[in-house]
């Protein structure tokens, strides 16, 4: 069980910043499609709110892999 813990931990930690990357090439292209305020404020909303969540995800793994979560 450890180590499907292990496992899952380098999912989270390499999930976080791949959401992130993937998350504002989104909104890019959004904002390069519709470049109005509005669209502008939306997304910059959403990537500055999901970016501690992604940091939170990584963390989260970090310690899956360290083994703190074993018990």
């Amino acid at each position: 069980m450890n180590q499907i813990k292990k496992i899952a931990g380098i999912i989270w930690l390499l999930l976080g910043p791949a959401c992130v990357y993937f998350l504002v090439q989104a909104a890019a292209h959004e904002i390069a499609a519709k470049p109005g305020i509005d669209t502008k404020i939306q997304w910059g909303v959403f990537v500055v709110i999901f970016i501690p969540i992604a940091v939170g995800m990584s963390i989260f793994g970090y310690y899956a892999i360290k083994g703190e979560y074993n018990h």
